[in-house]
């Protein structure tokens, strides 16, 4: 990446001044898209069907009676899988998007760990491109993504923003910090292995370029809610600065949790990871606790497992050119 710099020494006066030229512009965007893109898994991990009634189901994932599979229509034109992990006496819902190399096939364990401990409803969704979800994945059909899903969960479930908490792992939070930004009454947001921008992962710029991509250090400033920052200190992939510092920037900080030794795709594994979300789940019910709990009348199918899919980068760098 480098820009072109022309240096001119005027006549008259021996002004100067320095002119910033976007040369290769194009050649930039592309390189960044290059190097910091969508991986989704191929073949996807899970497939969709119709059972016998109509419904629709995972095929390849154990079956979970307390599981809706949904199909959504996005503002990009594409259709998303979505599903809503229901638990019986669940106050809040998690809406989770997660990282750039995982598809819902491989999601699930972790969504039956944390709907388990959380004691909360789970909505996930895979981006356009990734598992049975059609189209392309980019940046903006990402932010359609998680509109679908957030329009789902208003008309679907009566999901009230002020139960709402939206989990963004890795590039996931990209799309939750789009949706946080714009819904200026929900519950919480939690930022797991964040990322300050897409370049800002390959380069430790100070200012934001027109073609960056996924830019939460702005959109950070305009979330409204309490905001719960996770990120490992030994992370290789997106480093611990970027969490510290969308902490900082957030108006309504929540004690973050900074993982000791934690990397980018194991946080999960500490035992402090599940505490600390569960006392941010409670503090966020405490908020809304003069509101009754809905009770849901699908049979518990509760188990627990281990987890370890997020984000894919190709991480080398590549000298700067002048």
């Amino acid at each position: 990446m480098y820009y072109a710099v022309s240096y001119l020494k005027r006549e008259k006066g021996e002004k100067k001044s320095w002119e910033f030229l976007g040369c290769e512009m194009g050649n930039v965007t592309s390189n960044v898209a290059a190097r910091f893109a969508f991986f989704p898994p191929d073949p996807p991990t899970y497939d969709v069907h119709k059972d016998e009634s109509g419904k629709l189901v995972l095929q390849g994932m154990t079956a979970d009676k307390n599981i809706d599979v949904h199909m959504l229509d996005t503002k990009g034109g594409n259709k998303i899988i979505a599903t809503f992990w229901r638990h019986p006496v669940a106050r809040l819902t998690l809406l989770y998007s997660h990282g750039n190399a995982a598809d819902l096939g491989q999601m699930h364990e972790l969504f039956n760990e944390l709907r388990a401990h959380l004691r909360v409803n789970i909505m996930s969704y895979d981006y356009s491109g990734y598992g049975a979800s059609t189209g392309k994945p980019t940046e903006f059909n990402t932010y359609y993504d998680i509109e679908a899903v957030y329009n789902c969960l208003k008309k679907e479930y009566g999901v009230k923003q002020e139960d709402l908490i939206v989990y963004g792992q890795s590039v996931g939070s990209g799309p939750t910090l789009h949706l946080a930004s714009r819904v200026k009454k929900l519950g919480g947001v939690v930022l797991h292995s964040a990322i300050l921008s897409g370049i800002r992962v390959l380069y430790p710029v100070k200012m934001t370029f027109w073609f960056d991509i996924f830019k939460n250090i702005d959109k950070i400033r305009r979330v409204q809610c309490p905001v719960l920052v996770i990120h490992g200190t030994d992370d290789e992939i997106v480093d611990w600065s970027h969490g510290k510092r969308l902490w900082e920037l957030s108006k309504e900080k929540y004690d973050p949790l900074w993982v000791k030794g934690g990397g980018h795709c194991n946080l999960e594994t500490f035992p402090e990871y599940i505490k600390h979300l569960r006392k941010f789940i409670s503090t966020i019910e405490k908020i809304s606790i003069s509101k009754p709990a809905k009770q849901l009348t699908s049979a518990p199918s509760i188990t627990e497992h281990k987890h370890c899919k997020c984000l894919r980068l190709k991480a080398k760098k590549e000298k700067e050119e002048s």
